[in-house]
């Protein structure tokens, strides 16, 4: 039975019961691993993604959200990071939830976090939805959608303004507890706005404990100044990664992982694909656990 999705609530963590709704696309529950977390517990394996899907449209300007499937089943990543992610948006990706979709394609949960809530587009239709998602195939046991400085492309002269779409997930690594978020920078040229989001989220990030992965669409690449006071707090992952923009023949690299100075990055590289006009960005990391 299809499951309509709860309308999120804006700043406000899930709750238990909510995020049992929204993780309902579910791996099997052994994908958690088993073994409590002691004193001397090693370091877990930890393979995350970040990728801006485009709508589910490929560098050919063609819908095909089984094209988009299969590109994120070849990470093969335990969590992924998404941007440009429909929810009844349009006629561009058929109206589709793609973030339940993918979730359901991939057997992963899912917590979605609207940018954008709109009206439907016909009395009687769903909401028309448009932000970032997170896909985990270990459970999550905290989902938030924080607030952070955008300019609306949804409203006529608009002005920089605290809004919804940076997705916050904790999840739970064989014990480990990691938060992970994935965002969607501003796009244009005059970086102000960006860098006041860079703050933003900084702000969000400093209010949690334990091990942090930040990915996303930067749109900025990593040396650029509006970012600088990011790399104060965490590390690039990928430096040397390669580009991912556009996704035929490169030339910058603009969707980036992210990760707090506790976590080790064993191995990252953008992945050559045409499924959306972004190449995602794959990296294998390690996580400590906490003694008890």
């Amino acid at each position: 039975m299809k499951q309509s999705l709860p309308r999120p609530v804006r700043g406000v963590a899930a709750t238990a019961a909510l995020a049992a709704v929204l993780f309902a696309a579910a791996a099997p529950a052994t994908a958690a691993g088993a073994g409590v977390p002691g004193a001397d517990a090693p370091s877990v394996p930890l393979r995350v993604a970040t990728y801006n899907i485009h709508a589910g449209a490929g560098e050919d300007g063609v819908f095909d959200l089984d094209r988009t499937a299969r590109a994120l089943r070849d990470l093969d990543a335990d969590v992924v990071g998404l941007q440009e992610v429909d929810v009844h948006w349009g006629d561009r990706s058929d109206f589709v939830d793609e973030a339940r979709a993918l979730a359901g394609k991939l057997g992963m949960r899912v917590f979605f976090a609207p940018i954008y809530d709109l009206d439907p587009a016909a009395e009687g239709g769903e909401r028309r939805q448009y932000g970032v998602a997170v896909l985990s195939r270990y459970p999550v046991t905290e989902a938030e959608n924080h607030e952070i400085t955008r300019l609306s492309t949804q409203t006529p002269d608009p002005v920089p303004a605290p809004m919804p779409g940076f997705a916050e997930v904790t999840v739970n690594v064989r014990g480990a507890q990691v938060h992970v978020y994935s965002t969607h920078l501003d796009h244009r040229a005059d970086p102000s706005v960006r860098e006041a989001q860079v703050a933003d989220m900084l702000d969000v990030l400093a209010a949690d404990r334990g091990p942090k992965i930040l990915v996303g669409d930067f749109n900025a690449e990593a040396t650029a100044p509006e970012l600088a006071s990011l790399w104060q707090r965490l590390r690039d992952a990928a430096p040397g990664g390669g580009g991912t923009y556009p996704a035929v023949d490169p030339v910058k690299r603009i969707d980036l992982v992210a990760v707090s100075p506790d976590i080790t990055v064993a191995g990252a590289e953008a992945v050559a694909t045409e499924a959306s006009d972004h190449r995602p960005v794959v990296t294998d990391l390690r996580i400590r656990r906490r003694g008890r």
